[in-house]
């Protein structure tokens, strides 16, 4: 893979800034308009920087390297890298959840113990909420795609580990922002409560992960799962 240089940068931003170039080319261009523009390119890239350094990061812990070791990679200090890797992350109790989403992560757990993974990835949350029929299934099928199907492909993606600490499991990155958008997706739909429907559009919205790709093998748009609902797939209420 080429990573892009400068002038590639130049031209994406001057790309994207539809109001940059004045009609004509008889005046300045807009330098305020660019400036706004490539911060947004910047930005974008930095927040792609930090996800592959976090994702590595996180894989360096799950197979038992130390912080102490982690810091010594990336040429800082342990107490550094812990700052910045190892803040709490938000965790989301029963309660904030409807029934068929907790029951849904009793069969994540379960597939993440059976398979000795220290960790739980964005197939192990498909794997969840394809277990039975919920939301989560209802939303699939009106997006083109058979919920077994969904959960045979997950399943075969599931690779066994060498973990004996169910306890420690701890979620990846990716996983973490899918059930950070569902909750943004419970909000803003007035529910009091994170559904299966919510979780999976979480996964399709962040579009990466082995969750999304077996979306898309399976057949699902993702595209219209990260634009609705089954509220605006006319699908029934869920349990929430």
């Amino acid at each position: 893979m080429t990573l892009p240089d400068l002038d590639d940068l130049i031209a994406e931003v001057d790309r994207t800034c539809g109001t940059a170039h004045r009609p004509g080319g008889q005046e300045q261009p807009d330098w305020l308009a660019l400036l706004t523009a490539a911060a947004g390119v910047s930005g974008q890239l930095q927040a792609l920087a930090d996800d592959l350094v976090e994702d590595y990061v996180e894989h360096c812990r799950m197979h038992g390297c130390s912080w102490t070791d982690i810091g010594t990679a990336l040429g800082v200090t342990r107490q550094a890298v812990q700052q910045r890797f190892h803040a709490p992350h938000k965790r989301y109790a029963p309660e904030n959840m409807t029934d068929g989403l907790r029951q849904a992560m009793t069969h994540v757990k379960r597939a993440a113990v059976q398979h000795r993974n220290n960790y739980i990835g964005t197939e192990h949350l498909l794997w969840g909420l394809t277990a039975e029929e919920n939301s989560a299934t209802r939303l699939l099928s009106s997006a083109g795609a058979s919920p077994a199907e969904v959960h045979r492909r997950v399943g075969a993606r599931l690779s066994m580990g060498a973990s004996q600490a169910a306890e420690r499991i701890a979620w990846t990155p990716y996983s973490r922002k899918a059930m950070a958008i569902a909750e943004e997706r419970a909000e803003e739909a007035g529910s009091a409560r994170i559904d299966c429907d919510h979780l999976l559009l979480g996964l399709a919205r962040i579009d990466r992960g082995v969750a999304v790709a077996v979306l898309s093998e399976a057949g699902a748009d993702t595209a219209a799962l990260g634009g609705g609902g089954v509220e605006a797939a006319g699908l029934p209420a869920s349990d929430a």
